[in-house]
């Protein structure tokens, strides 16, 4: 009399064991241990497949993560490189000092002896004394405010100038686009150092206006140039054309679409600019055309040490030590920015 089919439990496992004539199961436990592995391997997919992602692979986004933007991710890379932090601590200390140079140094850089003239370091004036007995370490510290003054203004000068004369160009193209670019081949052609000579020596002034002023009128026309080939590069891109047959006008993409999409390269360029300004402002400063006295500034110190080195070295030292710092300082960060904002070079 043949044996009545047992009811098979769900997925076909026996909650009993085999029949009678089957072979074991591979773990050797039946049908009931083989459902509570399947089960156990079950979950374990599900957790897998939650952690890799909806497609199922490893490091995908997860469907609340959304995607970095150019600045977002630019700032991301920018935290984990080491050259930005440690540029942009020494221009913070710079940045501070400047504007408030009696938190570590509490003398006068205009106060002199002439009986100390070119001594070494001493007791409270590490960095000895210059030719007028004036103590070069206070000298140092007040120099820097008209260093960064100088190239930070001369830098946001020149980008606003060279940015918003080169992107109309670039954006609009025609007779404006071809007078940019031949004036700004005219100011290509004229040395800075000769032009400096030439234009400081007709305005005179002791402040540090007629110096940025002379940078902006030199430095505006390469920010141009970029400004512009950025702009070219980014209204050819299919959303400005969208904007475009949308409707929107001339100013609103140029922006809310151009604008943000080609002002990184500029960003760039300025940055390292800064520190050439600087280096400009310490080379004409040194000439005797740059900045004068009674203000405090590298470059007059370092003219005034150039004829003493053999006799207090220490006087030539710590101005160019610190003029040669700053402008690494910003260089380096300029690298940094650029490495963070162009994808190619990551």
């Amino acid at each position: 009399m043949p044996e009545p089919e047992r009811p098979e439990a769900p997925g076909g496992y026996d909650p009993v064991g085999p029949r009678p004539g089957e072979a074991m199961s591979p773990t050797g436990q039946g049908g009931a241990m083989d459902l509570a592995l399947q089960e156990a391997e079950s979950v374990e997919g599900v957790a897998v497949a939650k952690e890799s992602g909806p497609a199922g692979t490893a490091g995908a986004p997860g469907p609340r993560e959304k995607a970095r933007s150019l600045w977002s991710d630019a700032w991301h890379q920018l935290r984990r490189n080491p050259v930005f932090i440690v540029s942009a601590l020494i221009i913070l200390f710079l940045v501070v000092i400047s504007l408030w140079p009696q938190l570590i140094a509490s003398g006068d850089p205009l106060q002199c002896d002439l009986s100390k003239s070119q001594q070494g370091s001493a007791p409270g004036h590490p960095f000895g004394y210059d030719t007028q007995g004036c103590d070069v370490y206070t000298r140092t510290v007040y120099g820097a405010r008209a260093s960064i003054t100088v190239g930070i203004c001369a830098t946001v000068g020149a980008a606003l100038l060279g940015s918003v004369l080169g992107g109309l160009a670039g954006f609009f193209g025609g007779w404006g686009d071809s007078l940019l670019s031949r004036v700004a081949d005219i100011f290509f052609g004229i040395p800075v150092v000769l032009g400096g000579l030439v234009f400081l020596s007709v305005v005179t002034g002791t402040t540090v206006w007629p110096v940025v002023g002379f940078i902006v009128l030199l430095g505006w026309p390469q920010l141009a140039r970029i400004a512009r080939g950025s702009v070219i590069t980014a209204k050819q891109n299919d959303y400005v054309q969208a904007a475009r047959a949308l409707g929107a006008g001339n100013a609103r993409m140029l922006l809310r679409h151009v604008a943000p999409n080609a002002v990184a390269p500029v960003i760039v360029v300025a940055t390292i600019a800064l520190g050439t300004y600087i280096s400009l402002e310490a080379t004409l400063s040194f000439l005797g055309v740059g900045l004068r006295p009674p203000t405090v500034s590298w470059g007059i110190d370092i003219s005034n040490a150039a004829t003493q080195i053999r006799n207090a070295p220490h006087m030539l030292l710590w101005p160019a030590g610190a003029l040669s710092v700053t402008v690494l300082a910003f260089i380096m960060l300029g690298d940094a920015v650029r490495d963070a904002l162009d994808p190619k070079l990551r």
